[in-house]
């Protein structure tokens, strides 16, 4: 098998809500796709809270209401080397941006963005943290990262494939 022609890394705190909820729905769009050959996903938390920790129940659930399965994504954190791994570095949110740029290597930087960036007439910049909210909450991350999803995917094309 050949090496993937672009890769992606999604990164909120812990790695248990947001960032798994966004790989496991990237992986299906690109899979749904016919380009999972092609793109490398995964995703990671700047904090190692939850480090080989399942995704959080609710994001499960909301997840399986959607048809989507995040059951094998394992927590981890952050690590330099992804940051030469991966074209993409997207994060959550301005806390977790900010983060990522304090232990990036240098020559790096141009990688990480928000994530919301592939989603700009959602009308939100970031992507709140669901942990300690509400269902709701993990339904509307759900919403911004399908739409963000998209865009990404659409910037991937343009610009990889």
């Amino acid at each position: 098998m050949s090496e993937p022609t672009v890769s992606v890394l999604f990164v909120c705190m812990g790695n248990i809500c947001r960032s798994p909820t966004a790989h496991g729905v990237f992986r299906k769009l690109v899979q749904d796709e016919g380009l999972d050959q092609l793109i490398e996903i995964d995703s990671a938390g700047t904090h190692a809270y939850h480090v080989d920790s399942p995704p959080d129940r609710r994001a499960q659930a909301t997840a399986v209401s959607r048809n989507l399965d995040l059951s094998d994504l394992r927590g981890r954190q952050v690590e330099a080397g992804d940051f030469h791994r991966f074209d993409y570095v997207l994060a959550m949110d301005n806390e977790n941006l900010e983060n990522l740029r304090q232990i990036c290597p240098a020559g790096t930087e141009e990688k990480i963005s928000l994530f919301m960036d592939f989603a700009p007439d959602y009308g939100m910049p970031e992507v709140p943290d669901p942990y300690y909210g509400g269902d709701r909450g993990f339904e509307q991350v759900f919403d911004m990262i399908e739409e963000a999803c998209s865009g990404l995917l659409a910037d991937i094309r343009q610009h990889h494939l």
